[in-house]
């Protein structure tokens, strides 16, 4: 690994990547993967890796809880989207697997946990258009002739919700805002889960951070992502400025929170200007005390974590 004074580093984007002069990308955590479990000896969950996008050769990570697979019972799907900031993770990472892992086991629900392709390398919009794609071969599962079985036998699309942290949960936004506009025919969003959503703009909000110093460089990390963004008042990080801010194609949202947050007013915002858009829909929030970004993740049976799983699962009605 190169240290921080090597001459051939272009740029550093720590704590999560270094872009070389010639071009190579070095990520420095959110590396590790683990693989899938068709036959788990300690775990009620199955898992299996299946290709949404033959062309790109991209995937995702089905669960599907142990005891439905040998009946003919539908479950509500929830459609999944990592964080990373765009630039690190995957729906491969154990972080993420043992997560969605553990709210298999308690809920029962299919969950979709979507791979996309990665910024610097592939900037934005690519990721956007990764997982519109995974929800369109979703889509392809309404008569139950798609090619996933378990989607076939087991997913109930009229009750479809998706769900992601940081990142994962601005892609989430972004794929409302596209159902909305073009209607997939194929399955109903109900709702949609936005964990410490990756939210920014040019002007602070709330008592959000003014450091210039400390803003330039959260815009410095935006255009690593999104190099052709017009700044950080962009729909696609700013979704307040966007004109189609209130067509986003569900019935509800559940907004979370953690109070020591960065991005924890960013969230509020996003809650408090929905319930005003003229959006037809109901939008919840709910804040940690005295906890940091994702914080659930990585403390997932502290007493904030499991009310933030009760939440989801009260939101999604199981």
């Amino acid at each position: 690994m190169a240290s921080i004074n090597d001459p051939e580093v272009a740029e550093d984007y720590l704590p999560f990547l270094r872009v070389y002069k010639d071009g190579r990308i070095e990520r420095l955590i959110g590396t590790a993967t683990v693989p899938p479990s068709l036959d788990p000896p300690q775990s009620d969950v199955l898992s299996k890796d299946v290709v949404y996008s033959p062309q790109e050769n991209l995937s995702s990570r089905l669960y599907l809880p142990k005891h439905i697979a040998s009946t003919s019972r539908k479950l509500p799907l929830l459609v999944y989207f990592h964080g990373g900031g765009f630039v690190i993770e995957t729906a491969f990472s154990p972080t993420y697997h043992n997560y969605l892992n553990s709210f298999v086991k308690n809920v029962d629900v299919i969950v979709v946990s979507v791979d996309y392709r990665r910024a610097p390398e592939h900037p934005l919009p690519i990721a956007f258009d990764d997982c519109w794609s995974a929800l369109k071969w979703v889509a392809s599962h309404v008569d139950g002739s798609g090619p996933e079985e378990w989607l076939n036998s087991h997913a109930d699309l009229g009750k479809v919700f998706m769900a992601g942290d940081s990142a994962g949960a601005t892609i989430a936004h972004q794929m409302g805002i596209r159902y909305g506009q073009d209607k997939l025919s194929g399955f109903d969003l109900l709702g949609i889960v936005l964990v410490h959503p990756y939210f920014w703009g040019e002007e602070p909000v709330g008592d959000e951070v003014k450091d210039n110093k400390f803003r330039e460089g959260m815009s410095r990390f935006w255009r690593l992502s999104c190099p052709t963004t017009g700044g950080c008042d962009d729909p696609f990080i700013n979704p307040v400025a966007d004109a189609k801010f209130a067509s986003l194609g569900c019935s509800k949202v559940l907004v979370t929170v953690a109070q020591k947050d960065i991005l924890r007013n960013r969230g509020w915002y996003y809650y408090e200007n929905l319930k005003k858009s003229g959006w037809n829909g109901e939008v919840e929030i709910m804040e940690a005390e005295e906890e940091p970004h994702v914080f659930h993740l990585f403390k997932p049976s502290c007493d904030n974590s499991v009310a933030m799983f009760q939440k989801m699962s009260s939101f999604m009605n199981l």
